[in-house]
């Protein structure tokens, strides 16, 4: 047992690491997200078509889907601390290329680094939970880490519109690599791997429990054996399907639908985006709250997917709809879309505990792979039937355009029902 003296000092640490990490986190739903409140403007800068522009912000993804399973492997091996201080020095020097490139070349290159450095910041934050928080609390804490994520999604929406009125998009974003490069350096000085680093004991024994087994064998034999676990995959697929169109909608196509179809201004459309983000990180922490409490995990899922699915028919349909209608259904989209988070509890409970970073590696890929490809497909398929009406420079697409998008992005959304279905219910408890 620990004294309150010790308590006190293991708060401090523990309180202190989740709350540097979950600053990165915000950067990284920013850098994710910015680019359907800063579209115009790239399109200008760089004579950018719907589908240039939709590679270029999803170049973010594509870095970021190769890296998930790395970054399970070395947060596992090496360790949070070195892997997180890694990643918030390569993204501020990413944030800081992107908002100087004077060329589609160097934009790019930046956007590269960004997504690099982000990506390993939501693995590493998982497994600092793994190890500081108890398991019974996982997807609760698990919740509250997308709460405090989404911040900078929100940030990333109206704000970042407001602040285009006094400063360039350039500006902000290397001011955002500067906050990136400062993170960076205090996550070396002030995170530990686990307790047992800043002198405590673990989770597990702080309950009288013995520590879990340490994976002794090599990495490549630890992922093979996540790889092939069945139970490990039905997880993906909500990620793909849930994620995967949550972050091209919400980073992307969203603004310049409500623009271009429904006739409303940009700041009125980033309020929208807003909401969806704020509904995703409220569910989010409310899901884990819920889960952790009934001690079930597929029962709020598949809540949470199928309210997301119902919300996509109406702006499918084009139907017109009060504002107060409109900004309700966005907010209710975000909530339905946090059911996928679940997926990571689920994924860390069917392996090893020793295995966590691995497991929730795997299934992650899921959205960023998903959001990846469906940003620039997007783009494609509406660059195919576009009219050529441009507005200031800027392409404007039909609500025919946009339904043929948004069909693509509800079937995808079906995908991940389907993994939802065939994901085991663990009762919030490891089950290997």
């Amino acid at each position: 047992m620990l004294n309150p003296q010790q308590r006190r000092a293991m708060r401090r640490w523990r309180w202190g690491a989740f709350l540097l990490l979950a600053l990165a986190y915000v950067l990284a739903y920013f850098h994710r997200l910015a680019p359907a409140a800063i579209a115009a403007e790239l399109q200008l800068a760089f004579h950018a078509s719907g589908a240039v522009l939709g590679g270029l912000a999803a170049i973010y993804f594509y870095v970021y889907t190769l890296m998930q399973i790395p970054t399970g492997v070395l947060v596992d091996t090496l360790g949070v601390r070195k892997i997180a201080t890694f990643g918030g020095l390569v993204a501020g020097l990413g944030s800081i290329l992107f908002g100087l490139a004077d060329t589609l070349v160097f934009a790019s290159i930046g956007r590269f680094l960004v997504g690099l450095g982000v990506s390993v910041i939501f693995i590493a934050i998982m497994k600092l939970n793994a190890m500081w928080f108890h398991d019974r609390h996982f997807g609760t804490v698990a919740g509250f880490t997308i709460l405090l994520g989404n911040l900078g999604a929100v940030l990333a929406a109206s704000p970042l519109v407001w602040a285009l009125s006094f400063v360039s998009w350039r500006s902000i974003f290397v001011a955002a690599g500067g906050l990136s490069l400062f993170l960076g350096a205090l996550t070396w000085f002030l995170v530990r791997n686990h307790p047992g680093e800043a002198g405590f004991p673990s989770m597990r024994e702080l309950d009288g429990q013995p520590p879990h087994i340490p994976h002794g064998g090599h990495w490549y034999d630890a992922l093979v054996r996540v790889v092939k676990n069945p139970a490990t995959w039905p997880g993906f697929w909500p990620n793909l399907g849930i994620g995967g169109t949550l972050f091209t909608f919400a980073g992307l196509w969203a603004v310049p639908f409500l623009q271009d179809v429904h006739a409303m201004s940009r700041p009125l459309a980033a309020a929208h985006t807003s909401l969806l983000l704020a509904g995703f990180a409220s569910g989010a922490l409310l899901s884990g709250m819920a889960s952790d409490r009934l001690g079930r995990r597929r029962p709020i899922m598949l809540a949470g997917i199928l309210l997301y699915l119902l919300c996509w028919l109406p702006w499918l349909a084009m139907v017109r709809m009060p504002l107060f209608a409109s900004l309700l259904l966005f907010f209710a989209m975000g909530v339905g879309a946090s059911g996928f988070t679940l997926s990571w509890a689920i994924a860390k409970e069917v392996n090893p505990p020793a295995l966590s970073g691995m497991a929730t590696s795997v299934v992650n890929t899921g959205s960023f792979l998903g959001a990846g490809l469906l940003q620039p497909l997007i783009g494609w398929v509406m660059d195919l039937a576009w009219d050529g009406k441009l507005s200031a420079g800027v392409r404007v697409y039909s609500a025919f355009n946009y339904q043929v998008g948004l069909a693509i992005l509800l079937l995808f959304s079906l995908a991940g029902l389907v993994g939802a279905v065939k994901s085991r219910e663990t009762y919030c408890k490891h089950v290997t």
